[in-house]
């Protein structure tokens, strides 16, 4: 079963969740997602040694 990456970055922006991984195997399905996505630019990922990516939200306050 593939992960809905809509409502996993739904989630993060509602603070549902923290974080999230995704495996390097679902990067460019992930990627599709995320590029169409509204808060995009507040999903940061931190890349793991030996693969995959850990994304959180950051809110921008100003």
């Amino acid at each position: 079963m593939e992960k809905d990456y809509q409502a996993l970055l739904d989630r993060l922006h509602a603070g549902e969740i923290t974080e999230f991984e995704i495996e390097t195997a679902e990067f460019m399905d992930f990627q599709k997602i995320l590029l169409n996505y509204n808060y995009r630019k507040n999903v940061v990922g931190t890349a793991k040694r030996g693969g995959g990516v850990i994304y959180h939200y950051h809110k921008n306050d100003k």
